[in-house]
């Protein structure tokens, strides 16, 4: 095959075969195919597009390109929830254990922060000693003993995605819808699952901005997933305005916590239960959403959920017996009376960066200290000189954490009210 001929073709709009696809990937990956190549078929697949048919491909090939992790014949369902990102998603922390607790296992293989949006490993790291580095073998002693584990990708998971998506970001081809689903589902496939849900997020601190954009990735990768052999369903959800009240790494541990001791924001746990319910109904442990929400509410009610986070804490090096660090509390107050018309969910997980709790380059080194407690929410009506939210931060980053602050909150004489936080559900 020639590389020059199967950029050719889907330039002008053509449909590669699986070979094609399979032969240009693992040329890349193995060093024979140079990064301009690749650059010139991404740039062309960003613009054509790709079927179903080509991106499940794309996905089965990047997925072929590294090891699948392995589970004892004749275990529990292996489930999974990936979410795209967004502020104050701390929904893995507390949907991992309520799982656990209801005959499923959950292999979550997690990422860090990057730009605004936090990232789930960043938020476990805010734990003294918990590890996110675990080999595969330790991944699958863990996920075995306690019936979930959090953890990064190893060097073995899907290689040709780590090579991939370098070069995307530097060549401005990430927003490809079939590249960020065969990135998503070739990642979550290597975890060998039997079910997974999709948290598509939509609004001012996601990477989907409006929600036909998130319903398009949304059916690309329940298409995809289906077509891989995985029940897979998605829900879009509403990201105007954080999830919860806490954006940060301890800070967000700690309202994770309060969740599993029933404790937790509304929105928290509507998003939380209503994706652990669609995992439980495809996993066939129970027959219908209304069943599987109490099954899993009845896990925070029983305190199983809360000693079962203790349990994977412990196993993977934790310690809660250690306080989360936060750092001293600094209010922000309203400068005038009126109405909460807007929060910007991109200039919250800004304001964390400013105050060293996010990075910006990958190799940042984060205070997981840091952080913000919104006292407000869309809607609400607010007097001046009223406490919008709490900075947690040092001294010396107060300030640029609370210009940020200062422009993700619009005050207006009226405003509209907030949408419902689950707008559509994806099968």
């Amino acid at each position: 095959m020639n590389p020059v001929w199967i950029i050719a073709k889907k330039r002008d709009g053509g449909e590669l075969t699986a070979e094609e696809i399979g032969f240009f990937l693992a040329g890349y990956v193995e060093g024979d195919i140079p990064a301009y190549q690749m650059s010139a078929l991404s740039m062309a697949i960003y613009l054509r597009g790709m079927n179903v048919a080509e991106t499940a491909a794309l996905t089965d090939h990047m997925l072929a390109s590294g090891v699948t992790l392995e589970w004892s014949a004749g275990g529990l369902p292996k489930v999974d929830k990936h979410s795209t990102g967004g502020i104050g998603d701390k929904v893995s922390l507390p949907l991992s254990v309520m799982l656990a607790c209801c005959d499923v296992q959950v292999p979550m293989i997690s990422g860090r922060g990057l730009g605004s949006t936090g990232g789930t490993l960043d938020k476990l790291e805010a734990i003294s000693g918990f590890r996110t580095d675990l080999s595969t073998q330790e991944m699958r002693t863990v996920v075995e003993r306690v019936g979930c584990a959090i953890n990064g990708a190893t060097p073995e998971l899907v290689p040709a995605d780590r090579k991939l998506y370098a070069l995307r970001d530097v060549t401005a081809t990430v927003p490809s819808i079939p590249l960020i689903t065969a990135s998503i589902m070739s990642k979550k496939l290597a975890e060998n699952l039997n079910a997974l849900v999709l948290d598509v997020k939509f609004g001012s601190g996601a990477f989907m901005k409006t929600k036909d954009s998130a319903l398009q990735l949304a059916e690309s990768l329940v298409h995809t997933g289906k077509r891989m052999g995985v029940a897979t369903t998605a829900l879009l959800t509403d990201m105007n305005q954080p999830l919860g009240r806490m954006v940060g790494n301890a800070v967000e541990v700690t309202e994770a916590l309060g969740a599993l001791e029933g404790k937790g924001p509304a929105d928290l746990m509507e998003v939380t239960l209503s994706l652990g319910a669609e995992l439980l109904l495809s996993a066939g442990i129970a027959g219908t959403l209304d069943e599987a929400k109490n099954r899993l509410q009845q896990t925070i009610d029983k305190g199983s959920a809360r000693e079962r986070f203790e349990q994977m804490v412990a196993a993977q090096g934790g310690d809660l017996g250690l306080p989360l660090r936060i750092a001293p509390a600094h209010e922000v107050v309203a400068s005038r009376a009126g109405f909460v018309a807007g929060i910007n969910a991109e200039e919250l997980g800004q304001a964390v960066i400013a105050m060293h709790g996010g990075r910006q380059k990958i190799d940042d080194v984060l205070d997981h200290s840091t952080g913000i407690e919104m006292l407000v929410r869309l809607g609400d009506q607010v007097i001046l000189g009223q406490p919008l939210a709490k900075l947690y931060a040092p001294q010396d980053s107060v300030e640029a954490g609370r210009h940020c602050l200062r422009r993700a909150i619009e005050i207006n004489d009226t405003c509209t009210p907030p949408g419902l936080i689950i707008a559509q559900r994806v099968t």
